[in-house]
């Protein structure tokens, strides 16, 4: 008989101990029953913030139904485990459900504390914890003007950071002398209040509130007790979190003094077969709130279960987070309360960087660090803190700029010991990248694969890639940034040999400086970096052998071999007779049309020799391509602003319009996508593209690099109050200086996180001109968007160029070998729900 296993809480840790227990070796000895209260399985509350940049429930999901399905996990939503009967051995839930268990996991978690203030019960008084948390904080935002958080602390400033993102007037209000007083010290608290002061957040510290009541202009008012107060419409709490131990109180399981299962280095508690582990957990009188430790004690539950011996010896607690746009980090003893310490401090208010280290008595081993604003160094630190490693001889280097051994590199990771936890996350050492790499891991994407490593919260990406090329150095194998064999150059470099040297076409470029034929690396690479500075026509014949099948043909090959036709709309805003015209082509040529998420009209299903056709119709009635199949510009996403919209303050149909007229047609490493809101609501989604702008009452806000991809990234805010000119002048800097530094197929996103020195750095060469290239790109930019033209139409001019579309090059007749398996009542598969439908109709496949 299999040993039934009962998970109560289906949160990230107790997702994390079932998918560590189903693939476990011994797997099929367990059978594994999990209870959530929520109505959904299990889901990353780490990046809650993503819900109100455009992510979905099920984008920050960690697993679904399939998966348990497949593991032969048993789930049960939406039913509280509200008593245990020890003697039976059973769980019971609010539905009367019983349940019989041979081990018994308590993974239920913390809720977020609310101080007990007279008034704290109000409508629009709310918690920032789960998804359905979060849609209650959008309800009120539609129906607020001003938003308060109560608490300073890492989720506080995550809170926000929401509230700011929905449009509101944002105030921070905390009860200590400082933001973020657990993690850091004076100096770190006070340069992370001023920056976050100068995005428009207002923060109240050693603010006590006595109580909550009706206010006079605003919906609530809050009395403090220093006799000053503050009115608002929300108010958010968010004060810290309190275990979730009501099931272990009610039953008699041992609880610590101030709450919290007590449990021992096995993750058990003092009744026999049943354990606890994450924030319901409390181990040597500690409760620990981050993920990474309820991690390991998923993973210690699961050896003791099947045998192992692992053990729960506490953990490290640094951490380094983007919180409302400022970088911080703190690391082990961050407020020096080791007897005897000694610390090193650096501050820069002039480039916003705090930084501080604390030292053992004897100045030779890192006990703690806090960073805020320059982080680069984090890695290294930690790793010298968690591993006891030895200091230089001169321990400033570690946080002084420009001092010989210094920054993120001031060890290297070949001091590391093979234990050293590279990755919190998923438990992942050194070690283990290290064995990937001596069985066959290449890239990071093999690191991934293997290891899982960086693909959490991604705070050791970097440190993860610095094992990796290490160990593929000691195995003899070259790690080089060349672009290929044929180029001992990498992209940047042969982008500076074009621009430079003025170099027009692949061949100039390979007889000087590279060697053999190209390869379907180099050539679409250096493709992309020619037509990102000389815009010439991509189909020209010195130019066409570059190019892959989707700019060949101007379009974008589908599954099922046929191209999409993606016109440009720009901004979203299009005439009458223009949608009349896409659907009489879309009707003539039996097209699937879709509204895309881009705010432009795709059309589906168009043969090759179809394409010059259509697209005559098109360009005849004013359309251009929409390069849809190019790494250049895709769209510019916005809202209706303030022509239609009440809220809007700028006319942000217009800004998307003139910003994708400027923009179409420039080629870069990776495409590029805008998004313009008229408004702090930020319908447009802005912060989830590669330049996102924002309307505010000062002027345009800017943020640059986010994107929606495989790895979604929030934007950064690059600079605010812009008017029309600056707006554009900072967003042909930043674009050039992408074209001229990104790696190949590089997204901004992926660029910026690269890029040394970060933010910061970037804002220097662009709004400073840190370089002296500020005028040389835009001059370049300036030539670029010169040289324009619409492809299709240069291409339905000229008869020449369209015998590329026939199937046969002497004669208009088409290959009646060729069949198309169409499909036009049912173009998608159908649902679900569709297919348990009785009254819907089939049309079977014909060819």
């Amino acid at each position: 008989m299999k040993k039934r296993i009962v998970v109560v809480g289906n949160g990230m840790v107790g997702h994390k101990f079932i998918d560590n227990l189903v693939n476990h070796a011994d797997a099929d000895q367990y059978k594994v029953i999990t209870f959530s209260e929520e109505p959904r399985l299990a889901y990353d509350r780490v990046q809650l913030s993503k819900y109100f940049s455009g992510s979905t429930a099920e984008d920050l999901a960690l697993t679904n139904a399939d998966y348990y399905n497949e593991k032969s996990v048993e789930f049960i939503l939406k039913d509280k485990v509200i008593d245990l009967d020890f003697d039976n051995k059973e769980v019971i839930t609010a539905s009367g459900r019983r349940e019989g268990y041979d081990k018994l996991i308590l993974a239920t978690g913390s809720f977020p504390f609310v101080p007990p203030i007279p008034g704290n019960n109000g409508e629009h008084c709310l918690v920032y914890r789960t998804i359905e948390d979060l849609e209650a904080i959008t309800n009120s935002a539609k129906q607020s003007k001003v938003g308060v958080v109560v608490g300073g602390g890492l989720l506080g400033l995550e809170a926000a950071a929401a509230l700011k993102a929905a449009g509101l007037e944002t105030h921070v209000v905390e009860f200590a002398p400082r933001l973020m007083a657990v993690q850091l010290d004076e100096g770190g608290g006070k340069l992370l209040r001023r920056k976050i002061e100068a995005i428009g957040v207002k923060v109240h510290t050693q603010k006590a509130t006595n109580e909550i009541v009706a206010g006079t202009e605003l919906r609530y008012r809050m009395n403090f007790a220093d006799g000053s107060h503050l009115e608002t419409d929300m108010i958010l709490f968010s004060a810290g979190i309190r275990p979730q131990d009501e099931l272990a109180r009610k039953c008699g399981i041992q609880l610590g003094e101030r709450g919290g299962i007590v449990v021992d280095n096995n993750c058990q508690t003092n009744i026999d077969n049943v354990y606890a582990i994450g924030e319901c957990a409390l181990w040597n009188n500690r409760i620990y709130g981050l993920v990474a430790p309820g991690y390991q004690m998923a993973k210690v539950a699961v050896s003791h279960i099947t045998g192992g011996s692992d053990q729960f010896m506490g953990a490290d607690m640094s951490t380094k987070l983007k919180l409302l746009g400022v970088d911080v980090a703190s690391i082990g003893d961050a407020h020096g309360t080791t007897p005897g310490s000694l610390s090193y401090t650096y501050s820069n208010d002039v480039d916003e960087v705090y930084k501080r280290m604390i030292v053992s008595a004897d100045n030779k081993k890192l006990l703690g660090a806090v960073l805020v604003g320059d982080v680069e160094a984090y890695g290294t630190l930690q790793q010298m803190c968690v591993n006891g490693m030895d200091l230089p001889e001169d321990p400033n280097c570690l946080i002084l700029p420009n001092v010989e051994g210094g920054g993120g590199m001031a060890i290297g990771v070949d001091a590391l010991p093979e234990a050293a936890m590279i990755c919190s996350c998923y438990d992942v050492s050194k070690g283990a990248i290290c064995c990937s790499v001596q069985n066959g891991a290449r890239t990071m994407g093999d690191i991934k694969a293997l290891t899982k490593a960086s693909t959490g919260c991604g705070g050791c990406t970097a440190l993860t890639k610095q094992v990796m090329d290490s160990e593929l150095k000691k195995l003899g194998v070259e790690v080089s940034n060349h672009i290929c064999e044929h180029f001992p150059h990498s992209r940047q470099e042969l982008a500076d040999i074009v621009r430079i040297k003025q170099i027009k076409t692949f061949d100039e470029l390979l007889d000087g400086h590279g060697h053999g034929l190209g390869c379907d690396i180099c050539k679409p690479a250096v493709g992309s970096i020619l037509a990102a500075f000389w815009n010439e026509y991509v189909l020209d014949k010195k130019h066409i052998g570059l190019q892959d099948t989707n700019d060949i043909f101007l379009g974008n090959m589908q599954k099922d071999g046929t191209y999409s036709i993606v016109p440009r709309v720009a901004g979203g805003e299009i005439t009458p007779d223009k949608l009349i015209v896409l659907g009489q082509v879309a009707k003539q040529y039996k097209l699937y049309t879709k509204i895309t998420g881009g705010q432009r009209i795709d059309l589906f299903g168009a043969q090759l020799h179809q394409l010059p056709a259509i697209w005559k119709v098109l360009v005849e009635a004013g359309f251009e391509t929409g390069h849809a199949y190019g790494k250049s510009l895709r769209t510019v996403k916005s809202c209706v602003g303030s022509t239609w919209c009440r809220y809007g303050v700028l006319d942000s149909v217009g800004m998307a319009i003139t910003l994708e007229n400027r923009y179409k047609g420039v080629r870069a490493p990776h495409k590029i996508k805008f998004g313009v809101s008229g408004c702090t609501r930020e319908c447009a989604e802005a912060q989830s593209k590669d330049f996102g702008v924002i309307a505010t009452e000062t002027g345009w806000s800017l943020y640059v690099c986010g994107n929606g991809g495989m790895r979604p990234r929030h934007a950064d805010l690059f600079a605010t109050g812009l008017d029309d000119v600056t707006l554009i002048k900072y967003i042909d800097r930043v674009m050039m200086f992408y074209i001229r530094t990104g790696d190949r197929l590089q997204r901004t996103s992926v660029w910026l996180e690269n890029m040394e020195g970060g933010l910061d750095y970037l804002k220097k060469v662009v709004i400073d001109d840190k370089l002296s290239i500020c005028a040389e790109l835009e001059a370049q930019m300036a030539y670029n968007i010169s040289q324009y033209q619409c492809e299709w139409k240069t291409t339905v001019e000229n008869d020449e160029l369209q015998k590329r579309f026939k199937h046969f090059i002497n004669t208009d007749a088409t290959d009646s070998n060729l069949a198309y398996v169409v499909e036009r009542e049912q173009i998608r598969p159908a649902t679900a729900l569709e297919r348990n439908n009785t009254n819907i109709q089939f049309v079977e496949l014909v060819d």
